[in-house]
């Protein structure tokens, strides 16, 4: 009788020290590959499986029912795991609950559906978002001008814009590549295109598109945008009803003295920049830093802001990371000036030696927006042409962690933003 009291006493003792939870770390040190992560959690979220965003628990580990299909799940991508016990997942959510660490467990409920804007023919460039979400196994549809326009959106929690012209002036591109095969191509299907929607000119036909984009984000969705989309799509918000653009572009002049024309109170998040009349120049406006920047390429980082995890969960999911020091690279918008970004805009990301913001998000309605200087976090000068970025070189890469940290982001039960 004794042995079997004994027996039932220690069943009953090691049955909560039985594993029950997978814990997916996300620091340097016990994670090898941080892409492909971001890939299992989202498939766990497509099981109809909860999971909990442990912010600044190592890295911002993620905490995931413990189940074979998901173990066997991070061994087929090689994604590092730790199989815990009950006791010691509460333990952790403890010590994260302790209003001594700033830490957060943040309740991811459901997948989102993601849309990425980008032309139908194929482009002389890459797509960094499209690259780490093929690679990180998240799905996603393509969409472009004609979806928005017929409020395609509404199917979509998340976003994604990337290196696109909103203004009309094709990339600003003429310069260099008026004669290119690819870039005369561009601009006729581009013209076809908006004759066919119904308008006269391209920057009309943006315009419309970026005003559909407007109205998806205040309704409550979640748009991400990098390189060019980010001031161009501004531009084109605060430039309604006034010709930015010379005869190359679209057959006629501009109108005189159009920068004093120019609406800021229309854009997400840039005031007060002077746009670049000269066709021939491959810029758009004071916004972006790249004509600015006094940095060499061995010194280029940006450090990533620090947040109250508890206060303000949302700026904190974003910058998630398993170091604050990122490394820079180019774009033909690689980073913003300062004193041009509104007020109510956060920058999570900064180089303050140049004075310049990398990385910032904002709030517009009931729906979030985020902007992400640059064209392709490990390719530092990426240009027309260049091959495409091998991310099985790079999965441990915090640039492209960050653009995966805003695809989870409306996955969230979200908490109020306190900053």
């Amino acid at each position: 009788m004794k042995k079997i009291l004994a027996l039932l006493f220690f069943l009953c003792v090691t049955t909560g020290a039985f594993a029950s939870y997978v814990l997916i770390p996300m620091d340097a040190e016990g994670q090898k590959n941080h892409l492909k992560a971001y890939g299992v959690t989202y498939w766990t979220l497509e099981k109809q499986l909860k999971v909990k965003w442990l912010l600044n628990y190592r890295g911002g580990s993620f905490l995931v029912p413990d189940t074979e299909e998901i173990q066997r799940e991070c061994q087929i991508r090689g994604v590092s795991f730790e199989v815990i016990s009950n006791s010691k997942a509460e333990e952790i959510l403890e010590l994260i609950s302790s209003p001594s660490q700033n830490m957060e467990a943040v309740v991811l409920e459901k997948a989102p559906k993601i849309a990425v804007y980008t032309p139908y023919g194929l482009q002389p460039w890459d797509d960094a978002v499209t690259m780490v979400l093929t690679y990180a196994e998240i799905p996603y549809d393509t969409i472009y001008d004609e979806e928005v326009l017929n409020d395609a959106l509404l199917l979509y929690d998340w976003l994604h814009l990337h290196h696109e012209d909103f203004t009309g002036q094709y990339g600003k591109f003429y310069r260099s590549f008026k004669s290119a095969a690819w870039y005369i191509e561009e601009k006729k299907e581009a013209e076809a295109l908006a004759a066919r929607l119904g308008y006269s000119k391209v920057s009309q036909e943006k315009l419309a598109v970026a005003k559909k984009i407007k109205d998806y984000v205040v309704g409550g969705g979640f748009m991400f945008a990098m390189c060019s989309a980010t001031d161009s799509f501004d531009i084109a918000l605060s430039a309604e009803g006034v010709d930015i653009c010379e005869p190359m572009f679209d057959g006629d002049g501009s109108d005189p003295g159009y920068q004093n024309k120019i609406d800021y109170s229309k854009t997400f998040a840039f005031k007060d920049y002077l746009l670049e009349r000269n066709p021939n120049v491959y810029e758009f406006s004071s916004i972006d830093m790249t004509q600015k920047r006094r940095i060499p390429k061995t010194t280029d980082y940006f450090t990533l802001m620090e947040f109250s995890a508890k206060w303000d969960p949302v700026p904190t999911m974003l910058c998630q990371n398993h170091t604050a020091l990122v490394k820079g690279f180019m774009g033909q918008t690689t980073a913003f000036t300062r004193d041009e970004i509104k007020s109510n805009v956060l920058i999570m990301g900064e180089n303050k030696t140049n004075g310049e913001a990398k990385y910032i998000h904002g709030i517009k309605g009931k729906g979030f927006f985020t902007f992400y200087g640059g064209h392709d976090p490990e390719d530092y000068t990426h240009r027309v042409g260049d091959p495409k970025t091998e991310l099985d070189l790079h999965p441990t890469s915090p640039g492209y962690r960050l653009i995966l940290n805003n695809v989870l982001f409306p996955a969230a039960k979200k908490k109020k933003q306190k900053t």
